[in-house]
């Protein structure tokens, strides 16, 4: 693990001459970094996978007691193939999307190859002090990716807002960190989860309140969430890879990471539940009102991001594996559609909901990747969306817990209830996203024929209805027609 991170920095620093050489077919080259780590990384499914994790660690500041150590577990295994495999594609993806006078080009693929090495690092990283280095790392190259645009001040703005929120989120980690770390005498973090300290001491709850306080920043969750959407001012490839698949889902891995452990601490779950669905409930309801695609996938990550925090928020296995799968499923799918995206907004010009979008090469290769992203996202039979969603709705219905913001104990199906209609309102507008030969927009779909009424509340975005949302008449037929 160590020798992978040290190629990808070697690689990252000899990008920009790389892209001076080959131009955007330099990324083709990159991608190669993280596929062969993905395929090293699944050669350690089995080790991975058993109870023996592979672990590896270096002597690094011995008066401190750190190391550079490095652990794969099942979870670390998950999160690094997820990282790797979407960042190669990104890569990939990116040689078409650039041209070769794109101004920046070389450092904008230092900035992304080093980013996917990053988080790497982060997820399997056993020491935290060397894993909050890979934390804030990410915090920095995100806003050099967000900012590629220079010359445009909402790229400078939205870049400037997402360091100061991760990194002063990243800051209140710090000291829980050190404070954890205190008590426990050890820099391990998987010593630190598996023998924590007192969990009811006020100064461990002070601790992992702390530390949440960086995950709830890193993953854009209420009241921090304004910082996703205003970062869709990056090219889209950051978008499909930052904003989806890696620097979002950090804080989630972290709460999946301490919650063996933590989970019991007085305030975990009311906090996580609670800001949980209060994030699921605002990026969906936010999402309504949006007619730029870009925007209408960031608060549906928003909201995803939400419920992904409720479900791993309570530390049992079950429904800690069936939050994993959800985990995946999200990152992929919502990669694929910011790609679409980009597809749309390179070919047609445009990714206004309200536009009649006529091109002729849009058409199919948007409508050929939007429809598995879309039948994932809401949830269709056989594909990972729905599996991952049955799996949590099961396992949150037969989880003894009670908290009531999510309605557990006495009446325990209403957690599953919130989280499929906070659900419903983030993905039947996203479910209604229609392509046509002629255009990117259409009449005629298997979504209009299936469900009439997400459809339909589609159309009323188009006819500028609800200040650009869809009409308040149209919500009920689009439920029932997602529901359907």
């Amino acid at each position: 693990m160590i020798v992978l991170l040290a190629m990808f920095g070697a690689l990252a620093l000899a990008t920009p001459l790389l892209v001076k050489v080959m131009g955007r077919w330099a990324f083709a080259v990159l991608a190669a970094m993280p596929g062969a780590a993905a395929v090293w990384t699944a050669l350690q499914a089995p080790a991975a996978l058993g109870d023996h994790p592979p672990t590896v660690s270096v002597e690094w500041i011995p008066v401190l007691g750190m190391d550079l150590s490095f652990r794969m577990d099942a979870l670390a295994w998950v999160m690094a193939m997820l990282v790797l495999i979407v960042g190669a594609l990104v890569l990939l993806y990116c040689t078409w999307y650039f041209s070769d006078d794109e101004p920046g080009l070389g450092r904008f693929a230092a900035f992304l190859l080093a980013f996917a090495g990053v988080m790497f690092g982060l997820v399997t990283a056993d020491d935290i002090i060397v894993m909050f280095i890979f934390w804030e790392a990410t915090s920095v190259l995100s806003y050099l990716l967000i900012g590629h645009y220079t010359a445009r001040r909402e790229s400078r703005g939205a870049a400037l807002q997402a360091l100061l929120v991760t990194t002063t989120g990243g800051l209140a980690m710090f000291v829980g960190i050190v404070i954890l770390v205190a008590q426990t005498g050890t820099t391990s973090l998987t010593q630190i989860v598996a023998s924590p300290p007192s969990l009811t001491d006020p100064l461990t709850i002070s601790a992992v309140m702390l530390v949440l306080a960086g995950a709830v920043s890193k993953s854009a969750l209420v009241p921090f969430h304004f910082w996703l959407p205003a970062a869709m001012a990056a090219p889209t490839p950051v978008s499909a890879y930052l904003h989806a698949a890696a620097m979002v889902k950090a804080g989630i891995y972290l709460i999946a990471r301490f919650a063996p452990g933590f989970a019991d601490v007085p305030g975990w779950r009311g906090v996580l539940v609670t800001l949980g669905v209060a994030t699921m409930l605002v990026g969906g309801w936010r999402s309504l009102r949006q007619t730029d695609l870009k925007l209408l996938l960031a608060y549906g990550t928003i909201s995803q991001l939400g419920f992904l925090t409720l479900v791993l928020a309570f530390g049992e296995p079950n429904i800690a594996l069936a939050g994993l799968t959800l985990l995946v499923g999200h990152a992929a799918f919502k990669a694929t559609l910011f790609l679409t995206v980009g597809i749309i907004d390179h070919d047609a010009g445009t990714r206004d909901l309200r536009e009649p979008v006529r091109h002729r090469t849009c058409a199919p290769r948007a409508r050929g990747h939007c429809h598995p992203g879309r039948g994932v996202d809401g949830g269709h039979p056989p594909l990972l969306g729905f599996v991952a969603k049955e799996a949590v709705l099961t396992s949150l219905i037969e989880q003894p817990c009670a908290h009531p913001a999510v309605g557990l104990g006495g009446a325990r199906g209403r957690g599953g209830r919130i989280d499929l209609h906070g659900r419903v309102l983030g993905t039947f507008r996203l479910g209604s996203l229609r392509f046509q030969a002629q255009g990117c927009l259409h009449e005629d779909s298997p979504l209009q024929r299936r469900h009439p009424g997400g459809a339909g509340a589609a159309q009323c975005v188009r006819r500028r209805h609800w200040s650009g949302a869809a009409h308040p008449r149209a919500l009920p037929r689009a439920v029932r027609g997602v529901l359907r």
